[in-house]
């Protein structure tokens, strides 16, 4: 078997999955990929950014390891302005609910853009309130539990807009448009997340 690896930018509001479910837009809808290809963990239907998609069981385990502690970085779009005491909050952790339990995320890194960075359009944008700020905020996270960045901002006080997955490890998005995909050998996918 020839092991195959993509880094794709996961649209807005389409499900990290290849099969059909309902009239929802997947991934197969974008991506032209072996029938044994599937993605590398989640990235839920209403955000965007960074998927890697692979046939090798072995990648599969070891980066959803609970061990392999390897840096996610999200640029994330929130409603209302940040507060420094909100950006140490997040840095510090917060109490969220994983599975009906309270859950205190880990230490992350957290900071505030002072321009936003420049991302591609979102189809269809975030819903543009004229007096109220919509600042976004740089989120390094080492664990990833269901809609955990979601759930973190809306603990301090300011829900999500807009979120994408910019980095895992030192795999990016940088210069892709929603529906890009970069095809990546084994070594240098492994030298990206495991060095």
């Amino acid at each position: 078997m020839s092991l195959s690896y993509f880094a794709v930018y996961k649209p807005f509001q389409v499900l990290t999955r290849f099969g059909k479910e309902g009239d929802k837009a997947v991934l197969s809808d974008y991506f032209d990929v072996p029938k044994d290809v599937y993605p590398v963990g989640r990235l839920d239907y209403d955000s965007e950014g960074l998927l890697i998609l692979t046939n090798d069981k072995s990648l599969n385990q070891r980066l959803l390891h609970p061990t392999q502690a390897h840096e996610r970085e999200y640029w994330v779009q929130v409603d209302g302005a940040v507060t420094p005491e909100a950006v140490r909050q997040l840095e510090a952790g917060v109490t969220i609910t994983v599975d009906g339990k309270p859950f205190r995320t880990k230490p992350a890194k957290a900071s505030i853009f002072t321009t936003p960075p420049e991302v591609p359009d979102r189809n269809p944008p975030i819903r543009f309130r004229q007096h109220i700020p919509a600042p976004w905020i740089r989120l390094v996270l080492s664990e990833g539990k269901n809609r955990q960045v979601r759930k973190m901002t809306a603990a301090v006080g300011f829900p999500t807009l807009r979120l994408i997955r910019y980095r895992i490890g030192r795999i990016n998005v940088k210069n892709m448009q929603p529906g890009d995909m970069v095809m990546m050998g084994k070594k240098e996918i492994e030298a990206a997340l495991f060095r």
